[in-house]
């Protein structure tokens, strides 16, 4: 794919160093190697030789920097930034300080290896953070919101998963490239909320998609056609954010509340919404909820064959990915690529 090989081009020049916190799956030993051979970032991988040996019997980690939290010489120097970053929070279910002093918190991080991950990152040691190829993505982020945070100004964290044609094309993307949002966080998104992930989507499809973002709202409804005012109101929350974005970012291509066919075909998009730049011609696909979008993308996965990088998480003040549970090793090298290319 032109895409992923352009992406892994870049990655290579920036020359980063990324942190992978899953050195127990295989998929993650193997992705590691392949990283590194071929010179796309440089890896720590949090785990002992003993495991990734185990479940990679056959694979060469020559360059790859193993890093076992239990033992690392490093543990006290991120134990410290865990207890002042949390200190004063209380934990809901014991009415107790999360960690009581900072022995409490190197106890914690030598047994949480995704948190001991967001750590180095935190402490400027990797310049991303990789994770969620066998942790649930609640599991991935909660440290990023709790030691990462989110970038100055931003008050949305959110993601989007960049979708790479199949071989062959798609007649309706010609640029080979979409992005979804929100598909993995932003479970039931305000009509703010979702000017903020249109916006922060924009911007990952010119950064690292490499397109010119022409953003559709998405509904069952086009232009009114249709209303749920009696269950959801999906409808005008999605009409409501397209006037919130618009009225923010007049120099966004951005339209809607689109069906996915208007907003995709031009022929329908002619046809339900007449005069609309963005209808037919959308590349950028902005999901009502996390239902919606998490069901669009796997269908688009798995039924059309195209691959799905993320998803990428936008508003962290430092790059930090979740990995899809399902994802293979390619998709773990170009979601290292990506990160690379946000830091």
């Amino acid at each position: 794919m032109a895409f992923i090989d352009d992406l892994l081009k870049k990655a290579k020049a920036a020359n980063k160093t990324i942190v992978l916190c899953e050195g127990e799956d295989k998929r993650v030993v193997e992705a590691a190697a392949k990283i590194v051979k071929e010179g796309i970032a440089k890896i720590i991988l949090l785990g002992t030789e003993e495991e990734c040996k185990k479940v990679a019997p056959d694979v060469d980690l020559s360059g790859v920097k193993l890093v076992d939290p239990a033992t690392s010489a490093d543990a006290d120097k991120y134990a410290e930034i865990l207890y002042k970053a949390r200190e004063g929070k209380i934990n809901k279910k014991t009415g107790l300080p999360e960690y009581a002093d900072v022995a409490a918190a190197k106890a914690y991080i030598c047994k949480d290896r995704t948190m001991f991950g967001a750590l180095i990152l935190k402490a400027g040691d990797a310049d991303g953070f990789v994770s969620g190829a066998c942790h649930s993505t609640a599991n991935t982020i909660r440290p990023g919101l709790q030691v990462i945070k989110t970038a100055p100004g931003i008050k949305t964290v959110s993601s989007c998963f960049i979708m790479v044609a199949p071989e062959g094309g798609n007649k309706y993307v010609p640029e080979g490239v979409a992005l979804f949002a929100d598909c993995a966080l932003c479970i039931e998104p305000t009509a703010e909320e979702l000017c903020d992930i249109a916006v922060a989507t924009a911007d990952t499809a010119k950064k690292i998609g490499g397109i010119d973002p022409r953003l559709a709202m998405l509904s069952f409804s086009t232009k009114g056609s249709g209303n749920d005012d009696k269950y959801l109101k999906s409808v005008p929350k999605m009409q409501e954010a397209l006037k919130i974005t618009q009225e923010a970012h007049p120099e966004l291509a951005i339209d809607g509340e689109f069906q996915f066919d208007a907003a995709v075909a031009p022929e329908v998009g002619e046809l339900k919404a007449p005069g609309s730049k963005v209808a037919g011609h959308a590349n950028v696909f902005i999901f009502p909820n996390i239902n919606a979008g998490n069901i669009g993308y796997k269908i688009c996965q798995r039924m059309g064959g195209w691959m799905a990088i993320g998803p990428v998480c936008q508003g962290f003040a430092k790059p930090l990915n979740d990995l899809s549970r399902g994802c293979n090793v390619d998709d773990i090298v170009a979601t290292v690529a990506v990160t690379a290319l946000q830091a």
